[in-house]
């Protein structure tokens, strides 16, 4: 038994690791292949051995880009899968905290923030050194390509390249033509983070909410390059009265028109996206960023498929995630309670499958039908799936006409009668382990209004985990809350489940400051009884026989799951494309790309693309939906809880039992509330003793940028500081 353990306890950690190293190895071959793309060896050498090698009458020259730049990440977006399923069976907390505080402990002075206020918001010393070499990439491969051109220019007469072209036009033509090229590489890159169930992003130890800015910084570089890809061919043809170019849409070559069809649809998602805009026309940027899929083919039917293939692996990755969250997206899902605060929010208690884990601070993503049909908004989940297997629960504050709405929608329903709403979630999207919050000694969460939604969930967990596990010491809790009103103090209700469970909190070392900003203190009277003018009111919702429980949409074993979808509907793709290729238009072209038409060849690809991740996703999730059935009418059937819980801001009246009253009892000793001003961010952070301390902001963009501008300073070694964004 004892030989085993040890087989099984040093041979796992060596294989994942050796599958880490070879996904690597891959991922920088990949990169690799963009880096030699613009050189004169690639171009005369390379590139004519792999057409002779990969060109086939069942692909083409789309068969080398398939080769180059497709099977590379799908392959690394297997093997990821396979690692993080076999990190989940290992269920080794123990391991990774360690690796991760060693891992931490190397790299805290390139973790630490160093630009705080700026264009790219807070960026650490590790995300500006990868930016940086990425941008050189983009130089490097950008001169490359001017320079070979150039000389190809000055060597030929300009006659023998372009007709009534001067020299200095010729080079305008190829700078335009790189320009686009650039931007394609960046555009290969622009998809990997928003593909929320990708296992790319978990293998590098990113997080799909951490992600949003990477795709942010990559959208406005394929913007930047493919507009002044456009300017510069504008002016060209403007140049040599070739105007009419604008309106060309050729047979066989690159297509003009929806090159600018796709310019057009880009720029109106950038102008959207702009944070102005997002922020106070949420809608306008939500609706208007569904271009992406016209960007998408116009792009494909500008360039032609085979030069799509470039750009293919993220898209593929992408699209199914997408789809396989509009499967996720159809089910409607059992809402068993909501809890209403004094403080215009509401807190939303779902029915989940014990099967489905998540981790503090996850994402879901909910649409409510009844308030709008189209609009999904994403919020931080609140529960904790270690306390309460069977429940997830989110928090909507009243900020916007969408979360108004749902709060008078369920504000309006009687409390004496069960109701009824539909809801529909896509996720949860975990943001991190617990095993990262372990790895401190002290713990610092940060939090201005809505942002303690995040930190609830954290808290929730790491008391279970000081009364469920022992041997493993958890860090001490700091909750500094900044509030504008004495009524939002009731936001401190939700770190009691509303279905109590609380396991002895007192063997968790936690404090909390809130502070009151807009209101002076009170002249008498009870300072948390009148911050609490209100009792919280509990709706019940009384269940459907078309609502499910929240469960996960490829099942228990879901990494291993999607590998297979991705490996067997790009297969399906592989197989319909060979067949089309073969039978249909290699008798017509014969592979010489000037005969059939691209944009007839490019839709049926895209085509048969769609239909591979179609049958492939929806097998394996209806296969996953018939074994859960019987699963989900047991949880169907759990009861409803039939009174509404006490919290320690309204102290119990009724003679509460004692295993609900003391952890309300201890969380009121615990607590400090200050009014009539800020803290002192400064003062207070730098007061915590200790070598590892962990400091966590979310909250309005002012409140992250004091934050990391402290946790950045010389005389704050000992402070790592962590972001949360839970607006977009």
């Amino acid at each position: 038994m004892d030989t085993r353990h040890g087989r099984d306890r040093n041979g796992a950690p060596a294989t994942r690791s050796a599958m880490v190293l070879l996904a690597a190895a891959v991922f920088v071959g990949w990169l690799m292949m963009w880096v030699t793309l613009p050189t004169r060896t690639f171009s005369s050498t390379w590139a004519p051995t792999l057409a002779s090698h990969t060109n086939s009458t069942y692909f083409g020259k789309q068969g080398t880009r398939i080769v180059i730049y497709v099977f590379p990440i799908l392959f690394v977006s297997v093997v990821a899968c396979i690692y993080l399923h076999l990190l989940k069976r290992s269920g080794d907390s123990t391991g990774v905290q360690s690796q991760r505080g060693v891992f931490c402990t190397r790299m805290a002075a390139w973790r630490r923030p160093v630009l705080v206020r700026g264009p790219l918001g807070i960026v650490t010393g590790i995300e500006l050194a990868f930016f940086l070499l990425f941008l050189a990439l983009l130089v490097w491969s950008y001169s490359a390509f001017i320079n070979l051109d150039f000389s190809k220019i000055h060597v030929k007469p300009v006659e023998k390249i372009m007709r009534n072209v001067l020299r200095w036009q010729a080079k305008l033509d190829r700078a335009a033509l790189r320009l686009g090229h650039v931007g394609s590489f960046c555009c290969a890159f622009l998809f990997f983070p928003v593909a929320r169930g990708s296992s790319l992003l978990p293998l590098i130890g990113l997080t799909s909410e951490a992600s949003i800015k990477y795709h942010v910084w990559m959208g406005n570089l394929v913007m930047l390059f493919f507009t002044a890809h456009g300017l510069c061919y504008i002016v060209f043809w403007a140049s040599t009265d070739q105007i009419h170019e604008m309106l060309k849409w050729t047979r066989t070559k690159v297509a003009n028109v929806p090159g600018e069809l796709a310019l057009l649809s880009g720029l109106v998602m950038w102008v959207t996206a702009l944070p102005r805009v997002r922020r106070q026309m949420f809608e306008l940027f939500f609706y208007a960023h569904h271009l992406y899929a016209l960007f998408l083919v116009f792009f494909a039917l500008h360039v032609g498929v085979a030069f799509f293939c470039s750009i293919l692996p993220g898209v593929f990755l992408f699209m199914v995630d997408r789809y396989l969250r509009f499967l996720q997206s159809r089910v409607r899902v059992r809402l068993v309670s909501a809890r209403l605060l004094a403080c215009d929010a509401v807190e939303l208690n779902f029915c989940k499958s014990p099967h489905l884990t998540h981790s503090p601070m996850s994402t879901v993503f909910i649409n409510v039908p009844c308030v709008s049909r189209l609009q999904w908004h994403p919020f931080t989940v609140t529960s904790s799936s270690s306390l309460k297997p069977d429940r997830l629960s989110v928090v909507v504050k009243r900020a916007g006409r969408w979360t108004e709405k749902l709060y008078e929608t369920i504000s309006s329903l009687p409390p004496s009668q069960p109701g009824h709403l539909d809801v529909s979630v896509e996720g949860p999207y975990s943001q991190a382990t617990p095993a990262s919050f372990l790895q401190y000694d002290s713990l610092v969460m940060i939090s201005g209004g809505g942002g303690i939604t995040p930190f609830i969930s954290v808290i929730r967990e790491l008391v279970h985990r000081s009364g469920t596990a022992a041997e493993a010491a958890t860090p001490s809790l700091l909750l500094i809350a900044v509030f504008k009103t004495s009524a939002d103090l009731a936001m401190l209700d939700l770190i009691v489940p509303a279905s109590g469970g609380f396991s002895d909190i007192s063997r968790l070392e936690l404090r909390i400051e809130a502070f009151v900003t807009r209101e002076s203190v009170p002249s008498a009277g009870d300072v948390v009884a009148i911050a609490h003018k209100v009792p919280a009111e509990e709706v019940l919702f009384k269940p459907s026989p078309s609502h499910a429980p929240i469960a996960p949409v490829l099942g228990h074993n879901g990494w291993l799951w999607l590998a297979a979808v991705v490996s067997s509907s790009f297969f399906i793709f592989l197989l319909l494309v060979g067949a089309v290729q073969r039978l249909y238009i290699y008798p017509v072209d014969g592979n010489s790309n000037r005969v059939y038409p691209w944009a007839a060849r490019t839709l049926l690809n895209l085509l048969l693309l769609c239909v591979g991740i179609a049958v492939a996703a929806s097998a394996a999730v209806l296969w996953n939906k018939r074994r859960r059935a019987e699963e989900a009418k047991q949880v169907e059937n759990v009861a409803t809880p039939a009174s509404s819980p006490a919290t320690w801001l309204d102290k119990p009246r009724r003679g509460d039992a004692e295993v609900e009253s003391s952890p309300l009892h201890y969380l009121e000793q615990a607590t400090a509330v200050h009014f009539g001003r800020r803290p002192d961010l400064r003062t207070m952070l730098l007061e915590i003793g200790g070598t590892n301390v962990g400091v966590m902001a979310s909250g309005p963009p002012e409140l992250l940028e004091d934050v990391a501008t402290i946790c950045s300073s010389g005389s704050a070694s000992n402070l790592h500081f962590a972001s949360i964004s839970f607006t977009w």
